[in-house]
């Protein structure tokens, strides 16, 4: 039996990491254990208990105003102290590109343990852009054992670094935590959303936006507020805009400045399954979560994703998504296409999703078990 330990700190990572604990966790061949360093407490904690995740470790690692510095340094210390010196683990799981996947992999590479990264290989090529997860995933990909690559574009990345053993093509695991959480949701009666979102016009055309990421603050999402005004007041009579506002003060206070119309509706952040109930509900989504490039073209749901450079180019290839960064008048023109144009929607829509068919997680609980047995 090997041992193997999942470490994760966000939601995000939390969601696509869910199906394969399960997966791992129903097959006898394997000794599961799960570390959280808790990057995002609230929101990890939802997505934990929605999917009845059990955790063995949590190092609750965030401190008020916690520099990168400080952050990166406290989790390599304590995933070594409290967590890979206290057991012995043969695979260390991490999954895409957060300080805690950085900090996981060098934390376990030091004592020699194979890291086992999962969505391997994307890449925008920018260092700086996403800042600071595309220096965490190349070098993750330096020190990891296994790539685990959710597409042929990611594996040719990886190749391109001169990374080419173990390397396998499998799809993305937010397919399977999609199908998965709808399963689930379909057990919830329809009702129950419907009257926690009393206050949003469902008879009108949900445009659903997120935006986080750290590379927006100031003056980026200070025009996507402007592109999401100007839709909301174009489009009145049949759009209702729907914003689950994050809680970083960089997006929260600026949001709530200035997206003022009656037809924007700013909310508290969503927990998972919310999320993806609002996400079937809607007929367009803008955001700049990487999740959500993924998991909306399984729901036939075209994406304008709010960022200048996107490492999952793949959507942009396939016509599921549409890059229009922080430029207003993109955004704005795009958007309103879409919204007014129904030929234009249903090629988008109904564009097949290049990363995956929900069958992800058994992929690569099968491929470690033939390594095992060779």
């Amino acid at each position: 039996m090997k041992k193997v330990l999942f470490v994760f700190g966000t939601r995000p990572e939390a969601i696509k990491m869910a199906p394969l604990i399960a997966s791992f966790s129903n097959d006898s061949n394997f000794d599961v254990k799960v570390a959280v360093t808790a990057q995002h407490r609230q929101m990890l904690d939802q997505v934990i208990g929605f999917f009845d995740i059990k955790v063995d470790y949590d190092l609750n690692i965030m401190k008020h105003n916690q520099t990168l510095h400080q952050l990166t340094s406290d989790l390599i210390a304590r995933i070594t102290t409290d967590i890979l010196l206290t057991d012995a683990f043969d695979y260390v799981f991490v999954q895409g590109d957060t300080t805690t996947v950085l900090a996981a992999s060098l934390a376990a590479f030091y004592q020699k343990i194979e890291v086992v990264h999962i969505e391997a290989g994307l890449r925008s090529h920018d260092m700086h852009s996403p800042f600071p997860e595309e220096m965490n995933r190349v070098l993750t990909s330096k020190l990891a054992s296994y790539h685990f690559c959710p597409t042929a574009v990611s594996k040719e990345n990886l190749n391109n670094e001169n990374i080419t053993k173990n390397v396998y093509v499998v799809g993305n695991t937010v397919i399977d935590a999609l199908l998965m959480g709808l399963e689930k949701i379909k057990k919830t009666n329809e009702s129950t959303f419907l009257n926690q979102f009393k206050s949003i016009d469902f008879s009108k055309k949900i445009v659903l936006v997120t935006c986080h990421r750290r590379e927006n603050f100031g003056k980026p999402f200070e025009e996507i507020c402007e592109a999401i005004l100007e839709i909301a007041h174009s489009q009145s009579e049949n759009v209702e805009i729907v914003y689950p506002v994050h809680l970083n003060p960089n997006i929260k206070e600026i949001a709530h400045q200035k997206l003022i119309a009656p037809n924007i509706k700013l909310i508290t952040p969503l927990d998972y399954q919310e999320l993806i109930w609002m996400m079937d509900k809607s007929y367009l989504i803008l955001t700049d979560s990487g999740g959500i490039q993924e998991e909306a073209p399984s729901l036939g749901k075209p994406v304008l994703v709010l960022r200048e450079v996107t490492e999952r180019t793949e959507g942009v290839d396939a016509g599921t998504a549409i890059l229009v960064g922080s430029d207003k008048f993109k955004i704005v023109s795009v958007a309103l296409k879409l919204l007014e144009n129904q030929s234009y929607y249903s090629s988008i829509a109904s564009s097949s999703n290049p990363y995956g068919d929900g069958t992800t997680c058994e992929q690569i609980k099968e491929i470690l078990k033939y390594s095992q047995s060779n």
